[in-house]
């Protein structure tokens, strides 16, 4: 998703003279918006337990952030395949940057967070690293879902029997995968038109009473239901609630996921603005803004009594929101590239079909 090229959405009359040709300005700020309220939702956890109406909003944003990035991602997968030059760049796109990361938090949470125990494991990814190794195996399984007549309905098949199986365990957070998988294939099965629909003025003016209304439900729900069910990393037995709601809790959740993430894409700007080009960099903001996130927890940033009140609030939304745009940003992606996106050309056989054409352009 974060790397994606993206494809023209003309039908929007999108004025893309200032991207690359390959870029859509509409992505890229979906992509940016999608990021920051990754970002803020992060930020007010520490926050939410003292204001109702915070923790209404942080419902809110959870119900669909997550699931709006993940069909995005389903999306730009539509044409992968085995072919050697993308399963190159899944790898070192995707798999090495788990691999790192993951590493690093739990290096952050061993000796910044004080947990001398805590483990180097790839296969239990720890705070925001599952989604890197989620998208790594839903991008693996992309042909099989390409070869399904109806693979919305057998994603959710499986999304339900996860919901009701406790025995899956923590390795590589496959109650998540399994979980998110339909947001995931729902992308895949997307057309450009699609997002045109969203974007029609009718779509963005009913938007607004169902934020609204979802707003509201949500605030009604803050003493009433469990807000784990919205990470869907685990079992409706492991919430304390009966099996059958865990079937129950995720077609409902994917409805509501869906609606909220067509609403939010319905209000995405459609032409290039200042933040467009940072669009390209939310892998860089999404894996960074983490260690400031764990280093305010463990450092007692959130400590002083006013932060807690509305001006906090405030205050730590507009810091999430600078922060993340700053790490999007080409100086950081500058300096962390060999990280984020290595090349790793010493580690890859050469393409035969690519040896061949440069054989052939040496020739003439």
């Amino acid at each position: 998703m974060f790397h994606a090229v993206t494809t023209p959405l003309r039908q929007h009359g999108h004025n893309r003279t200032s991207l690359p040709p390959h870029r859509d300005a509409f992505f890229d700020n979906a992509k940016y918006l999608a990021i920051v309220l990754v970002a803020v939702g992060h930020a007010w956890e520490p926050l939410k337990e003292d204001s109702r109406l915070l923790e209404g909003a942080y419902t809110l944003v959870y119900a669909f952030h997550m699931p709006a990035f993940i069909i995005i991602s389903g999306y730009f997968s539509r044409n992968f395949d085995l072919r050697p030059e993308r399963v190159k760049r899944l790898v070192t796109g995707v798999l090495v940057p788990y691999l790192v990361f993951e590493t690093a938090y739990s290096l952050l949470d061993r000796f910044a967070g004080d947990d001398p125990a805590q483990p180097i494991s790839l296969l239990d990814p720890w705070y925001l690293t599952w989604f890197l190794i989620a998208l790594f195996m839903w991008r693996l399984t992309t042909p099989l879902w390409k070869q399904l007549r109806r693979p919305l309905p057998v994603a959710l098949g499986i999304a339900t029997l996860a919901s009701v199986t406790p025995e899956i365990g923590d390795d590589l957070d496959l109650q998540r995968v399994l979980q998110f998988l339909p947001y995931f294939v729902l992308g895949l099965c997307l057309k450009p038109a699609h997002f045109a629909l969203v974007r029609r003025r009718s779509v963005r003016m009913l938007a607004v009473p169902v934020f609204a209304a979802a707003f509201a439900v949500a605030w009604w729900s803050v003493p009433h239901m469990n807000t784990g069910w919205f990470y869907h990393r685990d079992s409706a037995q492991e919430l304390g609630a009966p099996w059958w709601c865990g079937p129950v809790m995720v077609l409902a959740l994917f409805g509501c996921s869906v609606l909220l993430a067509a609403c939010f894409l319905a209000w995405v700007p459609g032409r290039p603005l200042w933040f467009t080009a940072l669009g390209a960099g939310t892998l860089y903001g999404y894996l960074l803004h983490g260690f400031l996130t764990k280093a305010g927890e463990y450092y007692g940033w959130y400590d002083p009594a006013w932060l807690h009140g509305p001006l906090g609030a405030l205050s730590v939304t507009l810091l999430a929101a600078v922060a993340v745009t700053l790490l999007c940003g080409p100086p950081v992606q500058r300096v962390l590239r060999c990280a984020v996106e290595p090349r790793m050309n010493w580690a890859f056989r050469r393409d035969a079909a690519e040896l061949g054409r440069e054989r052939e352009l040496a020739r003439t």
